[in-house]
């Protein structure tokens, strides 16, 4: 597979393939060595040992240099948005199936068994199954949050970071205007470890200290304000405008009853995290990007929206039927969806286009028990096949990087999200055609074992000595 297969010929204009091929594999070898468990540097100074990593790479030659340092991951994050990485995953698909599909069309037409005949799983498609349908496949739809590497959050222990940050700023920032400004501004730098330290506080108490810190954080974002206006250009106008953020909020829900606000701010290195209440047993919230996802029923799995804050994933459906249609060039038959994706406007689109979705239909259950009884067969095998969207979610949470995403910004982590869709993908092409082999050899076996002697020749380049 070609490097410029899988790039936009717009967002590399002008730039050779491999650089396009130090766009992309980089990124493969990142998450094949984050499955060993290699640390960052070891998965890249692998590059420098293996040569077939370095052909990976789009290089001419072997060389015992290292082709990039490990900081330079960063550099392809940034450059690389996450929808650049869908289309690329598109890309990739499309091109892999078709190769698969070449090769087994070309190797149906070679088998023979001697006396003219052709085995029955390996003749060619009639001219009705060539022809184009309207609906093919099933659509496996769902949406999951993807959690970040932030410590949980509480109001107590978000002020007591802010007050802290806020103390080191200021102590910087007094060196350079102590002739100015005279003695260094007051801090409170041990008060916060009374209440830590008890096991159960109650909340009055919890509800003090929370006060303590607003005023503590409060005094200290004066006082930055006022050595700022007699700054050194070193800090070259900077304010902590996070911090800010943070007072005011926790000051609403401090003087109000109310425990939920817009835009809720749980960590200050991240401030683009939001809290996203999924109601599940084990974690009732999570923190991090909220993601809605596609699976095809052949197993491949693309990124269809992305956000850092909550919303419904039930309004998607409409958007990735319509995605599914620009994919394959047509509808699918059958889309399978929880109950959340089951409205009266996505049942009108699926009912407009021609589209059974998944679920028990309104209005009162029929009398024919035998009816009834077909339905729920029918919602029992879909229930069974949406398993595989589930089983997604999985893979990408235990095996892949979806199960804690370490990338700071949200650029970045969207990028390292999407990234790991294509890998998922990569294992599935790769897979499937282990299956192809797989076959090919059990065809051998059955020749060896009959004594005919038929030439079975691979398109890729494969060829198999005759029996």
């Amino acid at each position: 597979m070609s490097w410029s297969i899988t790039t936009p010929s717009q967002f590399f204009k002008g730039v050779r393939s491999a650089c396009q091929a130090f766009s992309h594999g980089p990124w493969c070898l990142d998450h094949q060595g984050a499955l060993a468990g290699h640390r960052r540097r070891a998965r890249m100074s692998r590059s420098r040992k293996i040569p077939y990593l370095q052909f990976f790479l789009g290089l001419e030659g072997f060389q015992f240099e290292a082709p990039f340092d490990p900081s330079m991951m960063v550099y392809f994050r940034r450059r690389l948005p996450e929808k650049t990485i869908n289309d690329c995953n598109e890309r990739i698909v499309r091109h892999g199936k078709q190769q698969i599909a070449q090769n087994k069309q070309g190797d149906n037409d070679d088998p023979d068994d001697g006396d003219g005949s052709v085995p029955a799983a390996l003749e060619r498609p009639s001219q009705d199954a060539k022809a184009p349908k309207r609906h093919q496949g099933i659509l496996l739809i769902d949406a999951t949050c993807v959690p970040s590497d932030i410590r949980y959050p509480t109001d107590l222990s978000l002020l007591n970071e802010a007050r802290e940050t806020t103390e080191k700023l200021i102590d910087e920032m007094h060196k350079q205007v102590r002739d100015v400004f005279g003695h260094k501004p007051r801090t409170n730098r041990r008060q916060f470890w009374r209440w830590p330290k008890k096991k159960r506080p109650r909340l009055s108490k919890i509800r003090k200290a929370i006060g303590q810190q607003l005023r503590h954080l409060a005094r200290n974002l004066s006082s930055i304000e006022c050595s700022d206006r007699l700054r050194c250009k070193s800090f070259g106008g900077w304010s902590p405008l996070v911090s800010q953020a943070v007072v005011r909020q926790q000051k609403i829900l401090y003087h109000s009853d109310t425990r939920s606000i817009q835009d809720r701010i749980v960590s200050l290195t991240q401030p683009h995290i939001r809290p996203i209440v999924r109601g599940k047993t084990r974690n009732n919230v999570e923190f991090g990007a909220k993601i809605s996802i596609s699976v095809s029923g052949d197993g491949f799995a693309f990124l269809d929206r992305l956000s850092w804050d909550p919303y419904n994933e039930g309004e998607d459906l409409k958007s990735q039927v319509r995605t599914f249609h620009r994919r394959h060039g047509f509808y699918p038959k059958v889309v399978c969806a929880d109950q959340i994706y089951r409205t009266r406007s996505n049942r009108a689109l699926c009912m407009r286009h021609g589209i059974r979705l998944s679920g028990p239909r309104l209005g009162r259950p029929k009398n024919d028990p035998d009816l009834v009884a077909a339905e729920k067969k029918i919602a029992l095998d879909d229930q069974r096949q949406r398993n595989g969207v589930e089983g997604k979610f999985g893979q990408g949470k235990r095996r892949f990087g979806l199960g804690l995403v370490r990338e700071k910004l949200a650029e970045t982590s969207g990028c390292t999200i999407a990234m790991n869709l294509l890998v998922m993908n990569l294992e599935k092409l790769l897979e499937l055609l282990f299956v192809l082999i797989a076959i090919f050899q059990g065809l051998l076996m059955v020749c060896i074992a009959s004594k005919r002697r038929p030439t079975l020749l691979i398109s890729s380049g494969l060829s198999l000595a005759t029996c």
